[in-house]
């Protein structure tokens, strides 16, 4: 009897990751509240389930999706009128919940699994659209030993690295640390072409030393923000996300409230987070987060009038 997987949240990220859930011969069931994303997951050939209770009721795993820690204590513990997951779902499941949240928020998630008699962890991802595309999103899990041995086969099917951080939350803990880089490196990569403009440098020139030097990163090589180098980003694309800036943007809000929370004094995060929640609401929000390089230029051509 094949493993039966309840996947709630169905967009770019959660529809070809329940996609290649079912391929890997796993009886999925689905849904999401938007019209748009149970369309796409049906052209997939994901089944759709009537309610998020009604997909969680016979499931042994449930994985959500989800944008805000908000989103998933509602779904958890549903309203007066819809049936929430905990209580719709079979004592015992497995509930996976790969949204990216705060810290305390999956914790909490998790403690309300645990009251209601299931079993939980936290499992953030990265590797945007194109890894949930191509099953090679990295996996960031935080739960028990006994736990993520049930669940490191079902992420493996989904991504090409699971890593068990640790206990509850603490998943969450390693992304947000993660993006916190992302941000700051994309924004330091973004300058240094910016920089290489003004100097008469080309893109490639510039790419050619750094990709091979002290310079490389993950921002630089794979990401790079500029049209050229590497063929496969959004920069390639008019800034096509990708990961859009409205993600970087509420990451780096994630991480400044884990700063703040823990008192770590770290100007150059907190500077970042300023840096994308300002391009994100003046029109980038919905660009690829690398087009931040465009917001540079933009202000640079404007301290030098």
């Amino acid at each position: 009897m094949s493993t039966k997987i309840a996947f709630i949240g169905l967009g770019h990220m959660g529809c070809p990751m329940a996609a290649n859930l079912m391929k890997a011969g796993y009886e999925v069931s689905g849904f999401d509240v938007a019209p748009a994303a149970i369309e796409a997951a049906t052209a997939l050939g994901i089944p759709i389930a009537e309610s998020a209770g009604s997909a969680a009721a016979d499931a042994d795993i449930v994985i959500t999706m989800l944008q805000t820690g908000d989103q998933v204590m509602r779904v958890y513990n549903g309203t007066d009128e819809v049936k929430g997951l905990l209580g719709a779902a079979r004592p015992g499941t497995l509930f996976i919940d790969s949204s990216t949240i705060a810290v305390d928020d999956a914790r909490r998630a998790a403690q309300l699994a645990y009251d209601a008699g299931h079993r939980a962890m936290d499992a953030p991802v990265s590797g945007g659209v194109v890894g949930a595309e191509a099953a090679t999103l990295a996996f960031m899990v935080g739960g028990s030993d006994e736990d993520f041995a049930v669940a490191e086969p079902v992420l493996q099917t989904m991504g090409k690295r699971v890593v068990h951080c640790g206990e509850s939350g603490l998943g969450q803990a390693a992304k947000v640390c993660n993006n916190l880089i992302l941000g700051i490196s994309m924004i330091g990569v973004s300058e240094a072409f910016v920089l290489g403009e003004r100097l008469g440098l080309s893109h490639q020139a510039l790419f050619d030393v750094a990709s091979n030097a002290s310079g490389q990163c993950w921002a630089l090589t794979t990401n790079c923000p500029v049209p050229g180098p590497v063929p496969t980003s959004p920069a390639n694309r008019d800034y096509q996300p990708g990961f859009a800036a409205a993600l970087m943007a509420k990451d780096l809000g994630l991480a400044a409230r884990a700063l703040e929370s823990t008192g770590v004094h770290a100007e150059i995060g907190m500077l970042a987070n300023e840096l994308y929640q300002r391009f994100a609401e003046s029109g980038g929000a919905d660009t690829d987060f690398s087009g931040i390089i465009n917001s540079i230029r933009d202000q640079s051509e404007k301290g030098a009038a």
